[in-house]
């Protein structure tokens, strides 16, 4: 041990003096060591190694992601085959309602999925096509499955957006994989939804890659035989969007407009979605539902069922009645009820006085809607409001029905005004003076009810008009918003007492309905039925 450290000191100081052959330096004479640099080749070397190495693992990752494909339509066809849905359940048109027309359009293509030669018997050429257009949640793939339904045949389901890919080429080969693999099982439909995502106006501007999968589309569409029985259906609410080449006769021949249902088309859609729930009184309470959701889709309307379903059971009730459906349509109409919030009583005040106008112009406008309810509880972003609905379906309006619109419009403005004066209004009108500045801007450019700028149309937002003509325009807005606010200011002044008892009545009851604010205007006690 103590020659070993002996032998170590030893080397130490042969170091220190330079005699020794080691390495060793001292505090006095250190040992300095300078490294070489490196040559130019070896760092060109390196560099090369490593954008090796970055194109391998970028080439793995495209393979990998090309692929892994989306909804079975990626991929190598060996390992993802492209298959038809598989579900439980086969719809059929009895379970599509409010599209009559749609059905009996459809009804055609049914027939020639069950038996194609007798169409083509005489030489003619059955549709390829199908294009469905129309409001969101009106039933379209609905009714793409219906007639899959119908027909027994198999249904090939695909959204726009999966042959949407980062990837060049990866769009077209899905394409090319979807449309082989609906030639193997005809007939057989398939469909495409939200067909704008990869069927959208082409321009000369485009990227070539960002044309491929439309352009692969479109020869799909023309490759079909007599022999191949294969319908495609696709869905949109954007018809206008769509590429010309691709809705052009030989490709989508047929276009079906499924629009909003009626009366009677909403009646039977809550009675479809209704069937496995026990209503009571199914039939008048759900007629009862359907005249109170003018505009509704048939998504908004199974939503009003399945609310009032949710709301039943949490109540502990064995039936839905009509209290519950009533409560799940103002809820989707009007927002849910927002039961915590709290209302200083000067706001209350004011929020009752403010709709009392509302329902008071309503009331008294020639062509204004009927009232259905009027409420002072906080709902949503609105603190109370006054919900119009009219008797039957609308397809239009008149000038006068507009006119009322907007003299209802200005009823909550002119009644702040004639209660708190005008320098204590609110905010409050700020969402009633946007909605009729913008019914005063239709009416002016875009319906020809102006005298001035007489019956024209202009599309404030693209087309070139004249300053002189804009300078008209907003003139013509001011007049009529200013008219408006001093017919309902007429209307309030008239009609004083009637608005000071509704105000009060709402301020006791937060929400009248119809019958119940006109029997308030009497001086009579509101009745509460089946409150």
């Amino acid at each position: 041990m103590a020659s070993a450290v002996g032998s170590s000191a030893s080397a130490d100081a042969g170091g220190g003096g330079g005699g020794g052959g080691g390495f060793h330096g001292t505090d006095q004479e250190p040992f300095v060591v300078e490294m070489a640099e490196v040559s130019m080749k070896t760092q060109l070397w390196r560099l090369v190694r490593q954008i090796i190495f970055i194109l391998i693992l970028v080439s793995a990752f495209s393979q990998l992601a090309s692929g892994s494909g989306i909804g079975g339509l990626g991929g190598n066809s060996t390992d993802h085959e492209v298959k038809p849905e598989d579900t439980n359940r086969e719809y059929t048109f009895d379970d599509v309602q409010g599209s009559d027309e749609a059905k009996e359009e459809l009804e055609n293509v049914v027939q020639f999925l069950r038996n194609p030669d007798e169409f083509t018997r005489l030489g003619g050429k059955q549709t390829k096509g199908v294009l469905l257009t129309g409001p969101p949640g009106t039933g379209k793939t609905l009714l793409a499955r219906a007639v899959a339904g119908e027909a027994g045949v198999p249904f090939f389901y695909c959204s726009g957006s999966e042959f949407d890919e980062m990837f060049v080429g990866v769009g077209a080969r899905r394409v090319r994989e979807l449309f082989a693999a609906a030639k193997k099982k005809a007939p057989c439909i398939i469909f495409l939804d939200e067909i704008d995502a990869v069927g959208g106006k082409r321009s000369a501007k485009d990227q070539q890659y960002s044309k491929m999968t439309l352009n692969q589309l479109l020869v799909e569409l023309d490759g079909f035989h007599k022999e191949d029985s294969v319908m495609v259906v696709a869905a949109t609410n954007f018809p206008e969007a769509l590429d010309p080449a691709l809705v052009r006769p030989g490709r989508f021949d047929t276009k079906v407009t499924v629009g909003l249902p009626d009366l009677r088309g909403r009646a039977k859609i809550l009675a479809v979605h209704g069937k496995d729930i026990p209503i009571e009184d199914a039939k008048d309470s759900l007629w009862k539902i359907a005249r109170g959701t003018p505009g509704f889709s048939g998504a908004e309307l199974a939503n009003v069922v399945n609310q009032a379903a949710l709301r039943a059971s949490v109540l502990q009730r064995e039936v839905v009645d009509i209290e519950i459906l009533e409560w799940a349509k103002d809820k989707i109409m009007m927002g849910a009820e927002r039961t915590k919030a709290v209302i200083s009583p000067a706001d209350a005040k004011n929020t009752a006085y403010h709709e009392a106008g509302h329902a008071l112009c309503a009331i008294y406008s020639e062509g204004a809607l009927p009232i259905y309810k009027a409420t002072i509880v906080p709902r949503g972003n609105a603190l109370g409001m006054v919900m119009q609905l009219p008797e039957d379906d609308l397809n239009s309006k008149t000038k006068k029905e507009m006119w009322a619109d907007m003299v209802v419009c200005m009823g909550g403005y002119a009644a702040e005004e004639a209660i708190n004066g005008k320098e204590n209004v609110s905010t409050g009108p700020m969402s009633d003076l946007q909605q009729a500045t913008s019914l005063a801007r239709r009416m002016v450019a875009n319906h020809g009810f102006s005298d001035k700028v007489g019956a024209v149309q202009y599309d404030l937002q693209n087309d070139v008009i004249a300053p002189e003509t804009r300078l008209i325009i907003d003139q013509e807005v001011r007049r009529l918003c200013d008219k408006a606010l001093e017919d309902a200011r007429m209307i309030l002044k008239r009609h004083d007492r009637e608005h000071h008892r509704l105000a009060e009545a709402l301020l006791e009851y937060k929400t009248l309905t119809q019958e119940e604010i006109l029997q308030v205007i009497k001086g009579e006690k509101p009745s509460m039925v089946g409150r």
